[in-house]
């Protein structure tokens, strides 16, 4: 099941994308994550040069994260005040971000460059949750109660503009959330992430939201950063390919609502310490890929065929002549198909739970 791909110029098994980006969907719905983390480095070891496997899964985290948070919206799960203060400091961070990735293209070698940012970042945090995760499991399996406070106050959140957020029951500084915007918004750009991987551990960490609340405010906020990565990247290197985003987006939207289901029997010291393993373990396998196996290990590379369709042909020339258009097509696609999953998946849930009542009367 080989297919080209007209704008990334490349050849890919349809069955291989639609495996990874179900399994990448799964653990997008567990942890609230866009899932770049995952599928930026895995369509590069794919053989997709990194401009466009950069542009393009920004393109389907914007679709599941439409998705993920319809559903968390349905259920009243998401903080928006808090999710806008973020998405503020995003798009000037995302503006940044853009220009550095072009900086980047420039001088060369930007694949591995964006391959030692996942490596530092992943191993780093997810080492830092593990140690927290691990010390909560087992203070649970031993009985032991900690007396916390409600919130951990640090220096930042008495700065300036201070604001109370309702839904999180917090009261600090707005430059909090601005400011962890402003760092997912530049690695957002030139890494291709929405960000979670670092905006959910600061969600629990730095701003101290509840638990429950960061699937969906982290989904909700990746919605307009990675909307404007989209177009900035369509404009700026034009590297859109649309097949690409349908063939992800099918697999990672209905595996995020299955991570969905998942999400709802984890506890909090559970979800810390599942997010810590997740990051560790694929820290090192973009460490192995990387620096330890050569390209020609990779079999799940195809060889081009160069052939291109019609249709394929059409669209090329629209994304070369038209860019804004072709920009807004791709946004257009991927909302769509995100909020028509969700839609569907919550009146699959109105129908189970009549049924159930109409049974119990």
């Amino acid at each position: 099941m080989d297919f080209f791909l007209p704008i990334a110029q490349v050849q890919v098994n349809i069955l291989t994308l639609l495996i990874l980006s179900f399994a990448v969907g799964v653990l997008s719905g567990i942890f609230g994550i866009g899932g770049g983390f995952l599928m930026t480095p895995i369509l590069i070891f794919l053989g997709i040069p990194a401009t466009y496997a950069v542009s393009n899964v920004a393109n389907n985290i914007l679709g599941i994260s439409v998705s993920g948070a319809t559903t968390h919206w349905y259920k009243k799960t998401l903080d928006y005040k808090m999710g806008m203060m973020i998405v503020i400091g995003g798009l000037i961070g995302s503006v940044i971000g853009i220009e550095i990735f072009k900086y980047l293209s420039e001088i060369g070698n930007i694949n591995t460059i964006i391959a030692l940012a996942y490596i530092y970042l992943l191993a780093i945090i997810g080492t830092i949750i593990f140690v927290e995760g691990v010390r909560e499991l087992s203070d649970l399996k031993k009985k032991v109660v900690v007396k916390k406070k409600l919130h951990t106050h640090y220096w930042i959140h008495g700065l300036p503009f201070r604001m109370r957020f309702s839904k999180s029951k917090l009261y600090e500084s707005a430059l909090t959330p601005i400011i962890l915007g402003f760092l997912v918004g530049i690695f957002a750009s030139f890494m291709g992430i929405g960000g979670a991987f670092l905006m959910v551990p600061a969600m629990i960490y730095l701003i101290g939201m509840p638990t429950k609340l960061i699937p969906g405010t982290s989904l909700f906020v990746t919605i307009f950063i990675t909307a404007f990565v989209v177009v900035g990247h369509a404009l700026q290197f034009k590297s859109i390919d649309i097949y690409l985003v349908s063939f992800l987006l099918f697999g990672s939207i209905i595996g995020l609502h299955l991570g969905l289901k998942v999400a709802e029997k984890l506890n909090a010291s559970e979800y810390k310490a599942l997010l810590s393993l997740l990051l560790i373990v694929f820290a090192i396998f973009m460490g192995v890929e990387t620096f330890v196996l050569d390209s020609s290990d990779n079999i799940l590379l195809s060889q081009p065929s160069g052939e291109l369709s019609n249709l394929s042909f059409l669209i090329k020339k629209l994304a070369k002549n038209s860019p804004f258009a072709y920009a807004g097509i791709s946004l257009f696609f991927v909302v769509f198909i995100g909020f028509i999953f969700s839609y569907i998946r919550e009146l699959i849930h109105h129908f189970r739970y009549s049924k159930k009542e109409n049974a119990k009367s």
